[in-house]
């Protein structure tokens, strides 16, 4: 199998790690494969990549999209380290509000699933990072969202206290619990 799929704490969210097959010429693997990820219980259909870059201590998020457009993700870090948060956010959940984050790493090759109604955001380790991720819905500016990366409700210890923010990020809302 060249996938094994890690269940979490929080429904749902699947820590990925692919078999890598490596030798002197370098590595091998496989990144996605709907076969796989169907057995697995991923049955989103992916729509749309994105891939950003970003220097140390760049913190992007946490982003989400609304319904009807909330999107599932499937994040990985192509260059460098990242340490990626999923907040689950949905509604009568057991576990909302709750969070759990993951290094993801060139070096580790792991993924992480992140199903509809998660916040996500990631805070970059090396000096730099590439992620790419995939989303089960287009992009759709109305439904954008987000909440506040240091929110004293969530309590999250992002590993490097200086982050670098956009403006837009800067300016999310503190999140309110039900």
């Amino acid at each position: 199998m060249p996938f094994n799929f890690e269940k979490t704490s929080i429904d749902g969210l699947i820590l990925i790690k692919p078999a890598v097959f490596k030798d002197e010429r370098g590595f091998f693997l496989e990144e996605y494969k709907k076969s796989e990820f169907e057995k697995a219980g991923i049955n989103c259909g992916f729509v749309q990549d994105n891939r950003s870059k970003s220097s140390k201590g760049v913190l992007r998020g946490l982003h989400f999209q609304r319904a009807p457009f909330a999107q599932a993700k499937l994040v990985r870090c192509l260059k460098g380290k990242i340490w990626d948060v999923a907040v689950d956010l949905r509604s009568g959940s057991p576990t909302y509000a709750k969070w759990l984050a993951f290094e993801l790493s060139d070096e580790n090759f792991n993924m992480l699933y992140i199903p509809e109604g998660f916040a996500h955001g990631f805070q970059v380790l090396s000096d730099t990072a590439e992620i790419s991720y995939k989303c089960s819905k287009e992009y759709a500016p109305a439904y954008d969202s987000g909440i506040r990366y240091d929110d004293p409700l969530l309590k999250i210890n992002w590993p490097l206290k200086a982050a670098v923010l956009s403006e837009k990020d800067k300016k999310l809302p503190f999140m309110e619990l039900r």
